[in-house]
């Protein structure tokens, strides 16, 4: 399964949902279901969350059973 730091990197830049759903061009809906790990999201749409919040893949999303990114 694939975890994410969505909701946790969101935080940290004062994001609402439907903030950064905007600055990826997706739906609110589609960033909560994102966050709570219901739908994975396609490569693209994971490199723009990743460039919002200027990290890389990996530090946004990882497979479940490996390492978890570091801060």
């Amino acid at each position: 399964m694939l975890r994410n730091r969505v909701r946790e990197l969101r935080a940290r830049h004062d994001y609402t949902q439907a903030d950064l759903a905007e600055k990826i061009g997706a739906t609110r809906q589609t960033v909560g279901m994102i966050e709570k790990a219901d739908y994975a999201p396609s490569v693209v749409l994971a490199l723009r969350i990743a460039a919002v919040f200027r990290v890389s893949l990996e530090d946004v999303f990882w497979l479940e059973g490996e390492e978890q990114p570091n801060d």
